[in-house]
């Protein structure tokens, strides 16, 4: 199954106890099952999220022979609803788009191997 990592962005409502609330939201065993198993049939292989300050980023690896699900469940909608309470989209986000995809600029893999003396 091949693999394709997708990088996103959000922001997060600048309120410590609700920054706080978010990440426990997210410790191992507080995410909803149903959440859990919807991501890995839509074929997320991996996913992790990074906070700096207020701001999100999330890398997934999504396999890419997975057909698209158009059709979201309803646990879903309520989770992200719930969700909604404690991010903020980026400047310049449609509605309708919660986490922003980001474009890679660098990648060490694409530079030259030789050193500078």
């Amino acid at each position: 199954m091949p693999l394709e990592r997708r990088c996103f962005a959000l922001d997060l409502v600048a309120d410590s106890d609700l920054i706080a609330e978010y990440e426990a939201r997210h410790r191992p065993g507080a995410v909803w099952p149903e959440i859990l198993a919807d991501m890995r049939d839509r074929g997320i292989a991996a996913m992790e999220i990074w906070r700096c300050a207020d701001r999100l980023f999330m890398i997934a690896e999504i396999e890419t022979d997975q057909p698209a699900q158009t059709a979201v469940p309803t646990i879903v909608e309520r989770w992200e609803a719930e969700m909604d309470r404690y991010q903020r989209r980026l400047p310049g986000t449609p509605a309708d788009v919660k986490w922003r995809v980001m474009t890679r600029i660098f990648d060490l893999a694409d530079q030259p191997a030789q050193r500078a003396e």
